[in-house]
C-alpha cells in the first residue's frame, strides 16, 4: 500500500490527485493502473470498452485500492459521458489508439479517425475545462531518418546527427501518399501539433508521451486465442506466436529495420514521474525508450529462436507486401535521445534486452503456451 508522504522531484509533497485514464484496459494501462494502485493515492477513472487486463485490480471488491479505481465502459466515439469524467479528474491521460502496424496500410481509414479525429474531443474537453493532458503518441512520428537517404555505403548513416531522434530538432520524415503504412504516424503527429497550438494559444497544460516499443506481459494478442485468427500483432508478439507454435520466425523484408526496446515496467516508471511532476512534464515531448536495447529485428529473432533450439528451420525471409499487404514502407531506424526526459525528470531505463526478453517470454508462455497446444491439435482430433 502506498505511503501518503511521497515526495515530488522538488521535494514538495505529491497531493492525491483524480486520472481519468482513457484506454486503460489496454496493455500501458493495465501497467500504469497496478502503479498508481500500488505505489499512489491517486484516484483512477479507468475508460475503456474491455477490461479484461485490469479486472485482477477491479475484483474483488476488498481490495485496499477498491475505492480508488472505477472502470467505465465508454467508446469515445460517441458517449457523451467522456466530457464529465475529464470534468471530475485533475489529469487526463489518454491512450487509446490503434496501434498495430498490420492495420495501417489494410484499415487506413480507421487508424487515422482512431488516432486523430477521436482524439479531438478529448483535447478539446481538457482545453475547455483547464484540465491537464497527458497525451500518447509515438515514435512512429519521426519516420525515417535523414541518414536512410544518403548511399548505403555513407560513413555518415554512422554519426548520431544522421538518425538519433530528438524531440525538439529532429524533423518527421515520411513516404509518399501511396504508402499508407504512413496514416498512423501522421493521425499522431497532427493531434500532436493541435496539442501543442492548444498549449501555445489557450494554455492548455500538456504532455506528449513518445513510446518506442515497449515490452512486456499483456503487451498485445496471440492470433486464435485472445485475437483474431488472421491478425497480426507486433512484432515481439509475432515472434513469441511462431515459437508457441514451432514455427519459423517470419523476417520482413530480411529483418534489417532497427529497434529499441524498453522494459513496460521502466516505462511506467517515466509516465508516474509525469504525473507526480507538472512543473517539470508540462509543455514537453518526451521520447521514452532504451537506446541501450538497439537490435536489428533479425539480430531479435536470433535471440529469441535460442530458446526454442528444436527449430530445424529458426528463421524465414517474406516480403513486407505479402506480410502486411499493398502500401507498407518502414523505417530504417528508430533510437531515440533521451537527453530531455534526462535533464526534466532524472529518467533512465534500467532493464537489458535479455533481462526483459526473459520476463515478457515467461508470460507469453505461461499464459499461452497451453491454449495454443490445444488449438493446434483440435483439427487433428475432429
Amino acid at each position: 500500500m502506498a505511503s501518503a508522504a511521497r515526495l515530488d522531484l522538488d521535494g514538495n509533497a505529491i497531493k492525491p490527485m483524480t486520472i481519468c485514464m482513457i484506454g486503460a484496459g489496454g496493455f500501458i494501462g493495465s501497467h500504469l493502473c497496478e502503479k498508481l494502485m500500488a505505489e499512489t493515492m491517486h484516484k483512477v477513472l479507468a475508460v475503456d470498452v474491455y477490461n479484461d487486463k485490469i479486472r485482477h485490480l477491479l475484483e474483488p471488491a476488498t481490495h485496499p485500492w477498491s475505492d480508488r479505481i472505477q472502470f467505465h465502459r465508454i467508446n469515445i466515439k460517441h458517449d457523451s459521458r467522456l466530457e464529465g469524467l475529464i470534468k471530475m479528474a485533475d489529469l487526463t491521460v489518454n491512450l487509446a489508439a490503434i496501434c498495430t502496424p498490420a492495420d495501417y496500410n489494410t484499415r487506413p481509414l480507421d487508424t487515422i479517425y482512431s488516432n486523430f479525429i477521436d482524439a479531438l474531443p478529448v483535447v478539446k474537453y481538457c482545453s475547455e475545462n483547464n484540465k491537464r493532458l497527458i497525451h500518447f503518441s509515438t515514435c512512429e512520428v519521426y519516420g525515417k531518418t535523414i541518414g536512410s537517404f544518403l548511399p548505403k555505403d555513407s560513413p555518415l548513416r554512422q554519426d548520431p546527427a544522421y538518425y538519433l531522434l530528438k524531440e525538439d530538432a529532429s524533423p518527421c520524415i515520411f513516404g509518399s501518399i501511396e504508402k499508407q503504412r504512413w496514416s498512423y504516424a501522421c493521425a499522431k503527429q497532427l493531434i500532436e501539433r493541435l496539442i501543442y497550438a492548444e498549449g501555445a494559444e489557450n494554455g492548455l497544460e500538456f504532455t506528449i508521451v513518445r513510446p518506442f516499443n515497449w515490452i512486456g506481459p499483456r503487451m498485445d494478442f496471440i492470433p486464435g486465442i485472445d485475437g483474431p485468427s488472421e491478425g497480426v500483432p507486433r512484432v515481439l508478439a509475432c515472434f513469441s506466436n511462431n515459437l508457441l507454435r514451432h514455427e519459423p520466425l517470419k523476417l520482413v523484408d530480411g529483418g534489417q529495420s532497427q529497434r529499441t526496446f524498453v522494459y513496460i515496467k521502466d516505462a511506467i516508471e517515466a509516465v508516474l514521474l509525469m504525473i507526480d511532476n507538472p512543473g517539470r512534464a508540462n509543455g514537453h515531448i518526451f521520447n521514452v525508450g532504451n537506446p541501450n536495447n538497439e537490435v536489428t529485428v533479425k539480430q531479435l529473432a536470433e535471440m529469441m529462436t535460442e530458446r526454442e533450439p528444436s527449430l530445424e528451420v529458426p528463421t524465414v525471409d517474406v516480403s513486407s507486401k505479402e506480410f502486411y499487404g499493398e502500401g507498407y514502407d518502414d523505417s530504417d531506424k528508430r533510437i531515440p535521445d533521451m537527453t530531455i526526459i534526462n535533464k526534466q525528470l532524472g529518467w533512465n531505463p534500467k532493464t537489458s534486452l535479455w533481462d526483459l526478453l526473459e520476463s515478457t517470454l515467461t508470460y507469453q508462455h505461461r499464459t499461452y503456451a497451453e491454449a495454443i497446444k490445444q488449438a493446434i491439435a483440435k483439427p487433428v482430433a475432429s
